[in-house]
C-alpha cells in the first residue's frame, strides 16, 4: 500500500482539488483507494457530501480511539463514497481541538500510520488530505506517507507557503534521519498572466527536479466538478485540467512505483506533535 499526503502551509492552492483528482484516477485504473481528510475545514468531505459537522465516524474517532486501535475500529470510519473504488476516512470539526489535547500525550503523531498499517491489505493507494498548518494533524500526514504531493499556486504568496511547507521536510527528514519524498506540483496556471508565468519560473528555477515537468492549468471545470461532487475526471474527460492531472498521475505512478515504509518515526512525532 503506497501512502501519499497533499499539503501545503498556505490554503487554497488546490490541495483537495488535487487529492479528489489523483484519487479518481487511481481508482480509474483499478487501484483501491482510501482518501482521509485531516483538515478540521473539512474540504475533501465535502467535496463526497459528508457533513463535518454531524458526522460520528471519521478521522477524529481514530485519534481519541489511539489507545485501542483494530483494523475493525478503523474500517468503521471508513465512508464508501458513491464512486467505485474510492473510500473515504471523513474529517470532523472536533480535530480542531486536537492541538490542545496533543500536549503531554505521547504518540499523538503516529495515530494515523498506526491506523493505515492496520488496513494496508484493504487498500492500495491512501491519499491524506493535510490542513495547511504545521501541528498534530500536519504531523501525522508527513509521518504516515511515502510522498509528499505538495500543490502551489503559481502566484507570489503561495511561494511563501511552499518554502514554509519545504523547510518542515528538512526538520522532519532530519528527525527521521533520511529525506521524505516530495513533489512540487503547480497549480493554477494562467499562461495569460505575467504574475503567473514569473512564479511558475521561479518554482522551477529554486526547486528544480523536485518539481513535476508539468502544470495544472487554471479551469473552471474543477470548479463545476466540485460543485456537482463528481471526480474531475468523470465529469469532464477532455478538460485540460483533468487532462494535466491524468499527466501527474502517470508521472508520480512511474517515478514512486515502490512501496516503502519510512526508515525511522521522526522524533517531533513521538512527542505528539510538540
Amino acid at each position: 500500500m503506497q501512502v501519499w499526503t497533499v499539503a501545503n502551509q498556505k490554503g487554497g492552492v488546490g490541495k483537495t482539488t488535487t487529492s479528489v483528482s489523483l484519487a479518481g484516477l487511481a481508482a480509474e485504473a483499478g487501484l483501491r483507494v482510501l482518501l482521509v481528510d485531516l483538515d478540521p475545514h473539512g474540504s475533501l468531505s465535502c467535496y463526497f457530501r459528508q457533513n463535518p459537522d454531524t458526522l460520528s465516524i471519521g478521522s477524529f474517532n481514530l485519534f481519541q480511539e489511539r489507545k485501542q486501535l483494530s483494523r475493525d475500529l478503523v474500517m468503521k470510519q471508513v465512508v464508501n463514497t458513491a464512486f467505485q473504488n474510492i473510500s473515504l476516512i471523513p474529517s470532523s470539526t472536533a480535530l480542531a481541538t486536537l492541538e490542545r489535547q496533543a500536549i503531554g500525550q505521547d504518540g499523538m503523531g503516529l495515530v494515523v500510520s498506526r491506523s493505515l498499517a492496520l488496513v494496508a491489505d484493504d487498500f492500495d493507494l491512501v491519499i491524506i488530505d493535510s490542513p495547511p498548518l504545521l501541528g498534530v494533524l500536519m504531523i501525522n500526514a508527513l509521518a504516515a506517507c511515502r510522498l509528499l504531493v505538495a500543490p502551489v499556486q503559481t502566484e507570489y504568496l503561495a511561494l511563501k507557503g511552499l518554502e514554509r511547507m519545504v523547510h518542515t521536510l528538512e526538520m522532519m527528514g532530519r528527525s527521521r534521519k533520511k529525506p521524505l519524498d516530495y513533489v512540487v506540483v503547480p497549480t493554477m496556471f494562467d499562461r495569460r498572466t505575467q504574475a503567473s508565468t514569473s512564479s511558475l519560473r521561479v518554482i522551477r528555477n529554486g526547486y528544480r527536479d523536485k518539481v513535476w515537468p508539468g502544470k495544472i492549468p487554471v479551469d473552471t471545470k474543477l470548479r463545476d466538478a466540485s460543485k456537482a461532487g463528481v471526480p474531475p475526471h468523470l465529469f469532464q474527460p477532455d478538460s485540460r485540467s483533468v487532462e494535466a492531472y491524468r499527466s501527474l498521475y502517470k508521472w508520480l505512478s512511474q517515478e514512486f512505483a515502490q512501496d516503502e515504509v519510512p526508515a525511522e518515526v521522526p522524533s517531533v512525532a513521538k512527542s505528539g506533535g510538540r
